[in-house]
């Protein structure tokens, strides 16, 4: 057991040890095209904290069951778990509003702890929120009580352990609340990885990341946490579930799927056995620029679809593109070199992709000649490693900037969908309509590919309304999203539903499979105390 990980910084994301901050080019143009304001935040003995409504009798129960130590009720820890990391989630805790903090954390250490608080928790009538890395952008850790008197966050930053490893077998056996950096090292001190890096690596949690069907910027090579995960553990309320990992079955329809993406409304993941694979012997990023966002999505449709694609592939529109080789101060003479090299081979105010290779070394040279044949093909110019090791140092600094941003009264969100190769292009015309209505900077990327389609992740800016900002978030959420259902787009590709997109999911998943998801809720969490309105909705 160990005492698990800290929590990030109360109003933004990470911690204090991270010194970020915006790219020296970026203020001018931000200036020029959005106007910057004053996005200062309170002073910590400033938030408002609503009073802690946990029962005497229920706080002195879970002591019982958990320890003295593994229940919190102090006012930063309160604070600490009062929300995710969504734009609105960030708009509260900076102007003070803390209201809907848990009435106390809980901390077990193991699936028999777990499985006492949700029996305390089930006969008291107080709501359980599973809180791992507190990543969520999508209102998924939001402690709302629903119509319960008390909510607690249960923590499992304590059950953090690696239980097992099959080296033989390409297996491994781990606690939910592990962090992935901590697995990682755990697995490459003997030769092996995950390979799952989502933009939140540096604080997501194993557990999260299988609770939120998550993926990972390397994806596409390693495939998506689903198709990783092989066994479960999960205790309901009702019942404890057992999933064994094995390698395949026919026996019927797996329940592993029902809790995979399941964001705690059934239960808590206490145990997840996952593939892993040998770590690779190299890692290659380059980057490529396309004449244009649509040359290079036939690219990667090319890519995905004879098997060449890299394990990261990415690829921004012109916009972002813009906006990403601004920011990055390229003035000096390297800068004036790289665009007369463009120029001269007409690609200058197109589409930047980032592609890498990760595995042995002759097998990364030859799937790299391969997908380069096909991009150049498609008219992509070759800008070397420089440009995807400058990605691959910065890949997980996004949340920091979005800090940054917000702080000079920047309205910063993103947003994400995934459709067919066919519809590609439909959805992004019409998504990109509506948040320019918005929005004074909308910017795309295709993050993932596969052989039937692609995602798009959106990033849009615009002067923070100062009077109304959370009134204006919520306007730009509800036409955009609007927008991609009308488009037959998913209403999430891998941020999950949470309280956002949950009054979507009848529009996703049809009246029939809602009913039969909230069958199962009725059956496992009889009570309903399990993380209230989060993807079923209210």
């Amino acid at each position: 057991m160990s005492t698990g990980a800290g929590v990030m910084r109360w109003w933004g994301w990470g911690d204090a040890r991270h010194q970020g901050g915006l790219p020296p080019a970026a203020v001018p143009l931000l200036q020029a095209e959005i106007g910057l304001g004053d996005g200062r935040r309170v002073a910590f003995d400033q938030v408002r904290v609503g009073p802690a409504a946990l029962p005497a009798g229920v706080r002195d129960d879970l002591v019982r069951a958990v320890g003295a130590d593994g229940v919190l009720d102090d006012r930063l820890s309160r604070i600490e778990r009062a929300a995710g990391r969504s734009y609105p989630d960030l708009l509260r805790l900076r102007a003070g509003d803390a209201e809907q903090a848990p009435d106390a954390i809980v901390l077990p250490v193991d699936h028999a702890q777990v499985r006492a608080v949700l029996d305390v928790c089930a006969r008291a009538g107080v709501a359980v929120v599973p809180f791992g890395g507190g990543t969520s952008v999508v209102g998924g850790v939001e402690p709302w009580r629903g119509a319960f008197s008390a909510v607690i966050a249960l923590d499992l930053g304590r059950m953090d352990a690696v239980s097992s490893v099959d080296e033989r077998s390409l297996v491994a056996t781990v606690e939910p609340g592990i962090r992935a950096p901590a697995l990682e090292t755990a697995l490459g001190d003997r030769g092996l990885t995950l390979g799952h890096y989502p933009q939140s690596y540096e604080y997501v949690s194993i557990g999260g990341c299988v609770a939120t069907r998550s993926a990972g910027q390397s994806s596409v090579g390693y495939g998506r946490i689903e198709d990783q995960v092989l066994g479960l553990r999960c205790a309901a309320p009702a019942i404890d579930l057992v999933c064994a990992p094995h390698p395949a079955t026919a026996a019927g329809p797996q329940v592993r799927e029902l809790l995979v993406g399941s964001e705690g409304v059934f239960g808590v993941l206490t145990e997840v056995t996952l593939r892993v694979r040998h770590a690779p012997a190299e890692k290659r990023y380059e980057g490529f620029m396309f004449p244009s966002f649509s040359a290079g999505s036939e690219a990667l449709r090319v890519l995905a679809q004879e098997g060449a694609a890299p394990d990261v592939t990415r690829l921004s529109d012109e916009e972002e593109t813009r906006i990403s080789l601004t920011m990055s101060g390229d003035g000096g003479l390297k800068g004036q070199v790289a665009r007369r090299y463009l120029k001269a081979r007409n690609v200058m105010g197109g589409a930047l992709a980032i592609a890498g290779w990760e595995g042995e070394h002759e097998e990364v040279s030859a799937r790299r000649e391969r997908s380069a044949e096909i991009l150049g093909r498609h008219g992509a110019v070759g800008l070397g490693r420089t440009a995807g090791n400058a990605w691959a140092k910065g890949r997980f600094h996004g949340p920091y900037l979005r800090d940054d941003l917000m702080d000079r009264g920047v309205l910063v969100d993103t947003l994400e969908t995934a459709t067919s190769w066919s519809n590609l292009f439909t959805l992004y015309r019409a998504v990109g309509d509506v948040l320019r209505e918005h929005s004074a900077v909308v910017m795309c990327h295709i993050s993932h590919v596969y052989p039937s389609g692609a995602s798009l992740y959106f990033t849009y800016l615009a002067r923070q309304d100062a009077q109304d900002p959370l009134g204006q978030w919520q306007r730009v959420k509800t036409a955009a999203t609007d927008a991609i259902v009308a488009r037959q787009g998913t209403i999430t590709h891998h941020h999950g539903v949470g309280r956002d997109h949950a009054p979507w999911m009848r529009a996703e998943v049809g009246d029939g499979a809602l009913a039969a998801l909230g069958a199962v809720k009725a059956e496992l969490d009889p009570v309903g105390i399990m993380n209230p309105g989060k993807l079923l909705g209210v």
